[in-house]
């Protein structure tokens, strides 16, 4: 009954209709429109008798600028639009595992007609409050050796997994997906090339995989605003499951498409380009983003990984170096690693989970900084190593790094369906490290 009423408080009594006088590339300018406010959704009639959705995004000299959510064919001057909504929202449900939906909340997997659920989620949603939202919680598998042992990553913890193209973040997520040990999984494809979605469905993340997750879907070829939705769509879904009093893991594929469609929005609405050509609200719209995931104020968390593409490798462009402000920490994917064939091709020395002294125990923490150091003393000699330029004897911490190094390399090695385990793991390290039987 509370839920009936919040939608029928949410009915307006009244339209606003207004006529299309001006389209410049991906921006309609509508006369007209009285009391309406920017993000109000609505419908434009075109030509051909069809209706595309629009969302305001602006005003100018008392026009609004609307962008549309499909093609702008058949749109032309004296076309109707009409102000439907102001607060668009979804009705999740737990019938939603194991589909695929795209942006505006319709199934695309050919599987019918979704349930709604009773209770009405916006899908722009503010973060829970930050004086009564709970702290992280214990250590989650995440089914990644890697990153178990030297990022470990806590319970409605936040993380970026920064990499170039081609390094290997799609099956990582498929791995992440797959081998977790959270209860629901809610899958952001953004931006997303079409080929890949179903080999990422079908090859990466498997039957078993899908079972326990929603994925939303908005590929590249998509408008601007549909791209931006998803991403929406995605945290909405997330946090039903999380009001379930459910652990959901959330993977967001990428953050950058994100950021790129909001740029595309704010030139469109004639916002000033700032770094790179993103526009200011770009930087607001990402901490808003990205603080929905997280612990929430009763026993549901979400866990959030966020992949951010880094044009060029360069880990300090402006989207990277924001994201990476707001997170809990990141996960470098490094192109060197890759290229010499060890997957998953994480650099535990770049990367950093802010949260993990609290993960582990004394002892676990001992042992994972003793193998970092290891680590970092071979990249640091390693050159010389291969050289010849290193005499064996001159230092025993680097004959140590030396000789650990192989085996170090091939404990963060994993196949995509290798599984795993926190007590094996910290059990293999410790024999690498010749320091078996805790001592």
């Amino acid at each position: 009954m509370k839920s009936l009423l919040l939608d029928i408080e949410r009915i307006q009594p009244y339209c606003f209709y207004g006529r299309v006088v001006s389209v410049q590339g991906l921006l309609i300018e509508v006369a007209g429109l009285h009391s309406v406010s920017v993000g109000a959704r609505g419908v434009i009639s075109s030509r051909d008798n069809q209706e595309i959705g629009c969302e305001i995004v602006g005003f100018r000299q008392e026009r609004a600028l609307c962008m549309a959510f499909g093609p702008l064919e058949g749109i032309g001057l004296g076309c109707k639009a009409v102000i439907t909504s102001h607060d668009p929202s979804i009705r999740p449900d737990h019938h939603w595992l194991g589909r695929v939906i795209n942006a505006m909340g319709e199934p695309i997997d050919g599987l019918g007609p979704l349930t709604s659920g009773p209770d009405s989620y916006s899908l722009r949603a503010s973060p829970p409050p930050a004086h009564s939202r709970q702290v992280v919680g214990g250590r989650i598998n995440l089914g990644v050796r890697a990153i178990n042992s030297f990022i470990t990553c806590c319970r409605g913890q936040r993380m970026g997994i920064f990499a170039g193209s081609g390094v290997g973040k799609s099956v990582l997520l498929s791995m992440l997906a797959k081998n977790t040990d959270s209860d629901v999984c809610v899958i952001g494809l953004i931006g997303e090339r079409g080929r890949e979605v179903r080999e990422f469905i079908e090859e990466n993340l498997g039957e078993e995989g899908l079972k326990r997750s929603v994925i939303i879907v908005a590929t590249s070829d998509e408008p601007a605003l549909m791209r931006r939705q998803a991403a929406y769509m995605t945290m909405t879904v997330a946090e039903y499951f999380r009001d379930q009093e459910q652990d959901v893991l959330c993977l967001m594929d990428s953050v950058t498409r994100f950021a790129m469609a909001q740029r595309e929005i704010g030139l469109s609405g004639g916002e000033p380009p700032t770094s790179k050509g993103y526009t200011p609200t770009v930087f607001s719209e990402l901490p808003k983003l990205l603080e929905r995931a997280g612990p929430g104020v009763s026993k549901g968390s979400i866990t959030g990984l966020f992949t951010v593409l880094v044009e060029g490798d360069d880990h300090n462009e402006p989207v990277a170096d924001a994201v990476r402000a707001i997170l809990d920490g990141h996960i470098v994917l490094d192109r060197a690693i890759a290229e010499r064939g060890r997957y998953p091709a994480i650099n535990v020395l770049r990367s950093v989970s802010r949260t993990m002294p609290k993960c582990n125990l004394p002892e676990e923490t001992g042992v994972i900084l003793h193998a970092r150091k290891l680590l970092a003393v071979y990249e640091d000699m390693a050159e010389m190593v291969r050289l010849g330029a290193y005499r064996p004897g001159a230092d025993a911490e680097v004959d140590e790094a030396v000789k650990r190094f192989p085996l170090l390399d091939g404990f963060l090695e994993q196949k995509p369906d290798e599984l795993t385990g926190f007590t094996s793991e910290m059990a293999r390290l410790r024999e690498i490290l010749g320091l078996a039987g805790g001592n």
